[in-house]
């Protein structure tokens, strides 16, 4: 009973209490209301007050804050983290660092540009780079045979055109074709090796574009034989096929082409003129021509092609023609110092060719066709492994190996290596076609310096990886380019040449 009581006196207090804290609050608000009706003023300047107070609070603690990081400076100035050039930094922007290695490289390389005139004096000759094209200004084999591969390109489209109309079977389409492919690789060829006015600069030329005309109509063909094996299984499947990608690839209202209806002679030359070797019926395409882009595009490559003739008759030329003594007559010190020479001076053209071809002279195309695909290269300099630069450094041949020979291999049931050496064999084999035509000699460096690539690829992949691995690729490309260059260009002089070597 007891208990009782207290806890009903208890709770008639908390009642009372909470009864007074009512009537107090009520009474409160009740002034506070007729105060603000009867002064508004003085309602406005206390809300004032309390901001500007509001305001100098926060400048005091921040002043605070401020005073405790200095203090706290002052006792301690340290905390765990890396060096900058350590990997674990994760410290990326080496731009100062890419800046120096430019600009001592164009130091060194001016000390020795410098040399070369003082000791050879200006070697540069316009009508020379002219008679590296013409033999015979009557005679121009070369823009011949450019001209002679639109029967190719004209008998590929025909064959087509009967095949989607059914007047061919496939097997006689196949036939045709095989046999448009084949006088493509050998018609060519057999005219720079018997025409006598063919210069060794003009056939290179013409069998490189009869070599990217190959490619280009393996894929034409590939492609349309694919279109008409997805028509004839389901018919409903064609706007999804190949033939026919999804609306989300094509934006501005461009009209899609389905099979045939992109067997024209306007569809087939914006294909052999566009900068890729892989067909599609639906190419993606840029919304306009920007001038201002191509202007850049066509300065880069004037200028750039300028600069490597000139530097190849003032630099490289005089290095070449100092390396012609028969390697009989030649110690491993002196052909070792003869390669080193050549190499800095040969890298430099190649990076630079690679700049006015991939990218100068490729974008200048693809933007004067409004072509939307501008990856051309991929970032092969990066590159840890030989594999990865050889899949990134140029996008176009990457891209039609693995569509139409790599992948083709693997479904037919081949393994891995094969299809990559076979790949490999392929590109040896035109790597020699390109040199050894056009020089009217057969030596193998170059298939023996493409097929080289596979034992290289996997010791670098197995032994090297990160910054070592990069390395190793650069060391390849800066050293094995001039091997293949001082062999071929030695077995020329000495085939030519003969008994006349010093």
């Amino acid at each position: 009973m007891s208990d009782l009581n207290v806890n009903g006196a208890l709770t008639r207090r908390r009642g009372a209490t909470l009864r007074a804290a009512t009537v107090r609050a009520a009474n409160g608000d009740s002034a506070t209301g007729t105060a603000s009706l009867v002064d508004g003023d003085v309602s406005l300047h206390d809300g004032q007050r309390t901001r500007e107070s509001f305001l100098e609070l926060a400048a005091a603690k921040s002043e605070k804050k401020k005073r405790r990081v200095e203090v706290g400076d002052r006792l301690s100035c340290h905390k765990a983290q890396e060096s900058l050039l350590s990997s674990a930094s994760g410290y990326r922007n080496y731009r100062g660092v890419i800046n120096w290695c430019v600009v001592m490289l164009v130091l060194s390389n001016a000390r020795l540009f410098l040399e070369n005139i003082l000791k050879y004096g200006i070697l540069v000759d316009p009508i020379q780079v002219i008679s590296l094209f013409l033999n015979d200004p009557y005679s121009w084999p070369a823009a011949c045979l450019l001209i002679v591969s639109n029967v190719f390109i004209l008998v590929a489209l025909y064959t087509e055109r009967q095949l989607s109309k059914g007047s061919l079977s496939e097997f006689a389409g196949f036939l045709v074709h095989c046999i448009n492919l084949s006088i493509l690789l050998t018609f060519p060829a057999a005219v720079v090796l018997w025409v006598p006015s063919m210069t060794s600069v003009g056939g290179a030329i013409a069998l490189g574009f009869y070599t990217i005309l190959f490619l280009k109509l393996y894929s034409y063909e590939d492609v349309n034989r694919w279109c008409r094996e997805q028509s004839t299984a389901k018919a409903k499947k064609l706007s999804r096929s190949l033939s026919c990608p999804s609306s989300q690839q094509f934006k501005g209202g461009e009209q899609k082409v389905c099979y045939p209806g992109n067997l024209t002679i306007k569809d087939m030359y914006y294909f052999v003129l566009a900068p890729t070797l892989c067909y599609e019926l639906n190419f993606p395409r840029s919304p306009k021509i920007r001038i201002q882009f191509l202007l850049r595009r066509l300065f880069e490559m004037l200028f750039f092609i300028q600069l490597l003739v000139f530097l190849t008759q003032q630099w490289m030329v005089p290095i070449i023609q100092s390396s012609m003594k028969p390697l009989e007559d030649m110690d491993l010190s002196l052909m070792t110092e003869r390669l080193l020479r050549l190499a800095v001076p040969n890298h430099l053209l190649w990076l630079m060719f690679f700049y006015w071809f991939f990218h100068s002279t490729m974008n200048f195309t693809a933007e004067l066709l409004r072509f939307g695909d501008r990856q051309f290269y991929n970032d092969w300099w990066n590159s840890e492994s030989v594999t990865y630069f050889w899949q990134n450094w140029n996008i176009p041949v990457h891209k039609w190996c693995l569509r139409h020979f790599y992948k083709p291999l693997l479904r037919k049931g081949f393994s891995k290596m094969f299809s990559q050496s076979a790949v490999f064999f392929l590109s040896a084999f035109f790597h020699e076609y390109l040199v050894s035509v056009p020089l009217r000699m057969f030596r193998l460096w170059a298939f023996t310096g493409m097929m080289a690539q596979l034992p290289l690829a996997w010791l670098v992949g197995r032994f090297l990886r990160g910054n070592y691995g990069n390395a190793a690729v650069w060391i390849s490309i800066i050293i094995g380019q001039p091997f293949a260059v001082l062999m071929y260009v030695h077995d020329y002089y000495v085939m030519n040449y003969g008994d006349g070597v010093e």
